[in-house]
């Protein structure tokens, strides 16, 4: 007989559930098109509104801390691969080998404590907060219905006074299960008056201490590694000093041959020759004879250029101007200083450069701007185009004078 009352009361219990969502779908109905009066409050709509905000802001929140973790403990990994690495190509007789184990280990604690601490201090408070929003978010979503549930009470109430045929008995229940209605709703609508804006203002706290918390960590985490770092450091420059001999020195290798984009510093030469610029200097004043010979430049494969006389006086011969720069020579461009062949290709970076094959033979002639002119760097014409065109502004560029010998 129990279980029969028991699966009796379930049963009506259901009923009166579905009772519940069927009438409440009326009334949604009927307030949607117009027939019932819907309860609004606006100021409680607007505490949803921020709820809502709040609750989408602390997820990201907690999504982008997950991943920092992640990308904390990533980098753990990572750095622990590495001391495993020195510890391993660390031979046995140098110097300080024990020194880098033991800094190899407080490093892996370093990282650990970190990771623990921002999990503890910030993950776990990030759970705390955003646990309390499911409930309230359920609370809100009852009270909506409560509400549905007052609204329609009291519709029924109010037909039933204004009806024709008026039937006290009827009227006066409908009126108890108003006022029963309004309660239930009225009790969940304080609450959570009070809460909500709590709730909302709770978050400037609460973002304070979780970045405060971050920021305090990350700095003294930083502080710790950059000890470490530095005894690791020490640890290296003792042992480079009893190596000295056998110091490795880096050295920056040229990409296709060309030059630094934004910075004229010529590349080394396919041979490996040094880079060495020589520089140009302009001379009103001819060079006494002794020195005719010490202007010309050496080959890129010697160990470096020096610095390259150009002589510019001219002289009125039977009315031809000639001279050492070859300037007023009419089968050449004017300012003309000497002629280089290039001993490499090169392959220009800029549209003011010249795009050089080994063999071409170059011009040369002075910038227009001398400070213009990088250091290594020369203005020229390749001597087929000047010989085709005879148009300096379609013709000419600079290139860099490392990759070309002078040829006279």
């Amino acid at each position: 007989m129990a279980e029969m009352g028991s699966k009796g009361v379930t049963a009506g219990k259901i009923a009166s559930n579905v009772q519940k969502k069927l009438t409440r779908a009326q009334e949604k109905v009927l307030q949607k098109l117009g027939k019932a009066d819907e309860t609004k409050d606006e100021q409680f709509e607007q505490c949803v509104q921020n709820f809502n905000k709040q609750l989408t802001e602390g997820t990201r929140l907690q999504k982008d801390l997950r991943t920092y973790l992640a990308s904390v403990k990533a980098m753990h990994e990572a750095s622990k691969k590495l001391n495993e690495c020195l510890q391993e190509v660390y031979e046995p007789d140098w110097p300080g080998r024990d020194e880098a184990n033991k800094i190899a280990e407080n490093n892996d604690l370093l990282w650990l404590d970190y990771h623990q601490k921002l999990v503890d201090q910030a993950l776990l408070t990030m759970d705390t907060y955003l646990g309390q929003f499911p409930d309230i978010k359920s609370r809100i979503a009852k009270r909506g219905r409560k509400l549905v549930d007052y609204d329609s009470a009291r519709h029924h109430y109010e037909s039933l006074q204004t009806a024709k045929k008026k039937d006290e008995a009827k009227i006066a229940k409908a009126e108890e299960e108003l006022i029963k209605a309004q309660k239930v709703f009225e009790e969940m609508n304080v609450d959570l008056q009070e809460e909500l804006p709590s709730l909302w203002n709770s978050r400037v706290g609460f973002y304070v201490n979780t970045f405060q918390s971050i920021a305090g960590l990350e700095e003294n985490f930083h502080k710790e590694m950059s000890k470490l770092n530095q005894n690791l450091n020490d640890v290296l420059v003792s042992l480079e000093k009893q190596h000295g001999s056998n110091t490795f020195t880096v050295k920056a290798q040229p990409s296709d041959n060309a030059p630094a984009k934004g910075d004229k510093s010529p590349s080394p030469p396919p041979d490996g020759s040094p880079a060495t610029a020589p520089e140009i200097r302009v001379n009103h004043e001819p060079e006494p004879p002794a020195a005719a010979g010490a202007g010309l430049p050496k080959s890129p494969s010697q160990s470096s250029l020096p610095a390259v006389v150009v002589e510019t006086f001219s002289a009125t011969v039977n009315g031809t101007v000639e001279g050492s720069s070859g300037a007023g020579r009419l089968d050449l461009p004017p300012g003309f200083m000497f002629k280089v062949q290039a001993q490499h290709d090169y392959v220009a970076t800029d549209t003011d450069e010249l795009q050089l094959k080994a063999g071409d033979v170059v011009l040369v002639i002075p910038f227009q701007n001398p400070e213009e002119q990088d250091e290594g760097w020369l203005m020229g014409v390749k001597e087929s185009d000047w010989n085709q065109h005879k148009e300096l502004e379609k013709c000419r560029g600079v290139f860099p004078e490392n990759f070309t010998e002078r040829v006279q």
